[in-house]
C-alpha cells in the first residue's frame, strides 16, 4: 500500500483552508481540470522513481485533485468586468501585474521579498499554474493571485486604467524566426494598452535573453510617449528580480540578459478602442 503522495499540496492543509472560503465559485477550475484530464499531466522522472507502484494516470488524478482544491483559493476567473484588488487581496496594497510567470520561481521570490505588494500573475499554461499553486501553498504566500487566461483580454477587460504600480514581463517567448516576430508579446499596441493601466510613476520591467528581442523591446518602449526610460538604454538587473537557475546557467555559458525599466510619465492617456472578439 503506497502512502499518500504529496504532489502539489498537503491535502489536509488545503482542505482546512478550503473551509475558510465562504463562497467557492465555479470559476475556471472546471475548465482547467478538464483540460488536464484530456491532455494528461507531466509526471517528473524523480516522482515516478520514488513511487514506481503508481501509474501515470493515478498520479495525474492526484494532481487534478490538488488543483481542484487550490484553484478556488488562489485563482480568479476571467470576467468582462473590472477587478477590485481590495476585495481579492483584502487590502489596498500596490498591485503588480506579471504576464507569463512560467513555473513561478521568480514570482514566488519577489512576492516573498515584497510582502507589502500584491501580485497578479497571468499565465495560460496548466503546468505553470500548477507549479505556482504549489509554491504558494508550500511557502504560505498570501499576496499572489492567478488568472489563467489570455493576457490581452485580462488587461483590456479586468484592469482599471491607472491602477497598477508595476508590470513584469520576464523572458516572454522570443519567437526567434523572423516570420513569427508578429506573435511577440511586446508590440506597440499592447504596450500602449499596458501603459494606460499604470499609475503615474508606475513602472514596466521587461527582461529577455534574446538580443534581437531586447532591441525590439527597447524600440517599442522608447516609442511610447507615456513612458520614460529610467536608464540610457538597457538597465542593470534590479535587486528585486532574482536570478533563476535557467538564467544562471545561461550566464555561465556566456549568454546575455537584457533588462529594461520604464516608468509612466504625465503624458495624458489617449482614447483606446481595443476591439473585442466576437
Amino acid at each position: 500500500m503506497v502512502g499518500e503522495v504529496r504532489i502539489l499540496v498537503t491535502f489536509q492543509r488545503a482542505q482546512e483552508r478550503l473551509k475558510e472560503v465562504l463562497e467557492m465559485p465555479e470559476q475556471d477550475s472546471t475548465r482547467v481540470i478538464r483540460s488536464l484530464k484530456e491532455n494528461g499531466w507531466h509526471v517528473s522522472g524523480k516522482l515516478k522513481q520514488a513511487y514506481p507502484q503508481l501509474e501515470k494516470q493515478e498520479l495525474a488524478e492526484r494532481v487534478v485533485e490538488a488543483l481542484a482544491r487550490l484553484l478556488p483559493l488562489w485563482s480568479i476567473s476571467y470576467r468582462d468586468n473590472i477587478l477590485k484588488p481590495e476585495t481579492v487581496f483584502g487590502n489596498d496594497n500596490p498591485l503588480i501585474l506579471e504576464i507569463g510567470f512560467g513555473m513561478g520561481e521568480t514570482t514566488q521570490k519577489i512576492a516573498q521579498a515584497r510582502p507589502d505588494d500584491n501580485f497578479l500573475g497571468v499565465e495560460v499554461f496548466n503546468a505553470g499554474v500548477g507549479a505556482l499553486l504549489k509554491r504558494i501553498d508550500d511557502n504560505q504566500i498570501s499576496n499572489i493571485r492567478i488568472i489563467q487566461h489570455d493576457a490581452v483580454e485580462v488587461v483590456r477587460d479586468m484592469i482599471a486604467p491607472a491602477s497598477l504600480a508595476g508590470i513584469h514581463i520576464y523572458f516572454p517567448d522570443p519567437w526567434p524566426k523572423k516570420r513569427h516576430h508578429k506573435r511577440r508579446l511586446v508590440q506597440s499596441p499592447f504596450i500602449q494598452l499596458l501603459t494606460s493601466r499604470l499609475k503615474p510613476g508606475g513602472y514596466i520591467h521587461c527582461a529577455t535573453d534574446w538580443e534581437n528581442y531586447a532591441e525590439q523591446m527597447l524600440e517599442v518602449l522608447s516609442a511610447e510617449p507615456m513612458l520614460s526610460n529610467t536608464h540610457d538604454g538597457y538597465a542593470p538587473r534590479p535587486d528585486f528580480r532574482p536570478l533563476t537557475k535557467f538564467e544562471n546557467r545561461g550566464l555561465r555559458l556566456g549568454h546575455g540578459v537584457w533588462d529594461l525599466i520604464f516608468t509612466r510619465n504625465d503624458t495624458p492617456t489617449p482614447e483606446l478602442n481595443w476591439p473585442k472578439k466576437e
